[in-house]
């Protein structure tokens, strides 16, 4: 009597998409190509449309109808590329998953090696980083490189120079991060706090195959902030240790001042110095003042318990 077939392994790979709808085609065929490789591998292609104004979701339909595995959740507005992460990783059903980007700027041609190496080698995840930045803007490098930099100084998440979202993961590395539920997340960061073994693969920068990059300068900037008040306590501190350095040189030029008056007289005049000492201790207090404006925002939010993300349509069954 044949035995059972031995049950394939499945990969979920979750696409993100934001006005994609020129380049869905092109990740769809390279995918296929690697279908065709891991032929021992079931696949499962989760796209989450998150709120394009295009003809993405679209496009995704089309997919769909002609081929079972694709399957899509799409949002009723645009939430951000990191709810949609979070809404791929919620969903997704497989043994392994993939996070990629549809532009083609994660080259799916490494998924293969990204699997031996967590199925032969016993690798949690297989995460990917550029290890050049070839066909950016070199001002966009240079803050990227400072950045990531600052975060390995100030936090205690592990953060690569050059890391990308794109990396597979097995099923208890998708439940570690399903268990931190955080309204504003910041996945490069959560990806290295929850920790496991990891391999990271370099590869060249891809520039997109179709379409604009969605991610501005300000985008990026604001992306980078939300990232430190995730992961790092530290300007609370530095704010902190500005109050104090202020008050030990307004105690120090106070003296200085009572001595020279005591020496010399007259030296306690000049209202244009004042006003600009006035000046920048309130300059000092309204930074320190945004600092903490900026952790308080975040709380806020966090204690609302508003849904990371709201479903509109779906294909998937197990979608509320």
């Amino acid at each position: 009597m044949d035995q059972q077939k031995e049950k394939k392994v499945k990969i979920t790979v979750i696409v993100p998409c934001y006005n994609e709808e020129a380049a869905l085609h092109y990740f769809y065929e390279e995918m296929q190509k690697v279908m065709g490789i891991m032929q021992d591998v079931e696949f499962e292609l989760l796209f989450v449309n998150d709120g394009s104004g295009d003809r993405t979701l679209k496009v995704i339909k089309e997919l769909a109808e002609k081929d079972a595995c694709v399957s899509y959740i799409s949002f009723s507005r645009n939430f951000g590329k990191e709810a949609a992460i979070f809404a791929g990783l919620e969903h997704s059903d497989g043994d392994l998953t993939a996070i990629m980007d549809a532009d083609l700027q994660d080259p799916p041609s490494l998924l293969p090696e990204m699997y031996r190496a967590i199925v032969e080698e016993g690798y949690d995840s297989v995460a990917t980083r550029r290890v050049n930045r070839k066909g950016e803007p070199k001002i966009r490098s240079f803050f990227a490189r400072r950045f990531y930099r600052l975060m390995n100084r100030i936090s205690k998440a592990d953060i690569v120079d050059g890391a990308r979202d794109f990396r597979l993961m097995n099923r208890a590395f998708v439940d570690a991060l399903l268990k931190m539920g955080e309204y504003n997340r910041f996945s490069k960061g959560l990806f290295g706090w929850v920790g496991f073994e990891t391999k990271w693969l370099e590869f060249k920068n891809v520039e997109r195959v179709a379409g604009e990059t969605k991610w501005s300068f300000w985008k990026l900037l604001l992306y980078s902030v939300d990232g430190i008040v995730a992961f790092s306590t530290m300007p609370l501190s530095l704010s902190a240790v500005f109050g104090i350095l202020m008050c030990l040189a307004s105690a120090i030029a106070i003296v200085f001042i009572i001595v020279r008056q005591i020496l010399y007289g007259g030296s306690a005049f000049g209202w244009p110095s004042m006003v600009c000492i006035v000046i920048f201790l309130g300059g000092i207090q309204l930074f320190c003042i945004g600092i903490l404006g900026s952790y308080l925002a975040k709380t806020y939010l966090e204690v609302k318990k508003r849904p990371i993300y709201i479903c509109k349509e779906t294909n998937k069954d197990n979608v509320q």
